[in-house]
């Protein structure tokens, strides 16, 4: 499945156990050797009565990460559209249905808001909670200061070029008219010793108002087409520079994400669509 292009191997380990998810993450997702992907992603049921599943996602180098938002609402389509009957109740709006999953993830649980028509998952919100602008342990701002010019940590939220935010995940958003030196300069960025976990890193660029062009180098993966989490990043990050509003659109190399920085609570709601790619069968071989 994918979100925007951001695709991942989906398996409901409710059927599939995997005994070794890094090794496989690792060997399925090699693009010329294995199934090609940006990680592996597990669904299973929740532990715990206050959430209905779980989610697990490895990226291509079998790291495990925190959370991803083009995950949650792909799992979201594939329980609707693969889970009979559905279990969850489902209420009718306007012009479409909904119903809502409590999906349980290392950062906690995450609301998912289905937006249904004719039995069909068009798309899928996603509460992704509050943003944290301060983490000693994902951030030392004080190391940051010696990253190289334009891309340093200036003291004080607003007016700086680059500003760390966690989504439950790290992310290091550089505001600049070159986008497309994700390559180089995130590769750098993502093992720099100001992000103990290492980090993901996005590069924006203010096309209008309220429309972000957003580039993405993904922590333990590289280049990706997209990162829900990092466009909820970057639409915060904007929002406290003075660059954007409260609703801004990222527009990522595979599409584009609505992201909301709610104002009754401060939650940022991220809204996309989710898509099949094909599915099958595969062997995990072990040596």
């Amino acid at each position: 499945m994918h979100g925007c292009g951001n695709d991942y191997i989906y398996v409901d380990t409710m059927q599939y156990p995997i005994a070794d998810p890094v090794q496989a993450a690792i060997l399925w997702s090699d693009r010329h050797k294995g199934i090609g992907s940006d990680g592996l992603v597990l669904i299973g049921a929740s532990p715990i009565p206050e959430a209905n599943y779980t989610m697990r996602i490895f990226n291509a180098d079998g790291s495990e990460a925190m959370m991803c938002g083009n995950a949650s609402r792909c799992i979201g389509k594939y329980l609707y559209e693969k889970t009979h009957p559905w279990p969850l109740p489902v209420s009718e709006g306007n012009g479409y249905q909904e119903t809502v999953i409590r999906l349980l993830t290392k950062s906690g649980i995450k609301m998912l808001y289905l937006h249904i028509v004719k039995g069909i998952v068009e798309s899928v919100t996603v509460d992704m909670g509050e943003p944290v602008l301060e983490d000693e342990k994902l951030f030392n701002p004080q190391i940051a200061k010696s990253l190289s010019a334009p891309l340093h940590y200036r003291e004080g939220q607003g007016g700086g070029s680059a500003l760390f935010v966690s989504m439950g995940n790290p992310h290091y958003v550089i505001f600049t008219d070159n986008v497309d030196q994700v390559g180089e300069t995130g590769r750098v960025l993502e093992h720099h010793p100001a992000f103990p976990q290492r980090c993901n890193i996005e590069f924006a660029r203010i096309e209008a108002d309220g429309i972000i062009r957003t580039r993405v180098w993904e922590r333990g993966s590289g280049i990706t087409q997209a990162c829900g989490t990092g466009a909820c990043a970057t639409a915060v990050a904007a929002f406290i520079t003075g660059r954007a509003g409260r609703q801004s659109q990222i527009v990522m190399d595979g599409g584009t994400l609505n992201i909301e920085l709610r104002e009754s609570d401060n939650h940022v709601l991220m809204t996309g669509s989710a898509e099949f790619v094909f599915d099958g069968e595969i062997e995990l071989q072990t040596t």
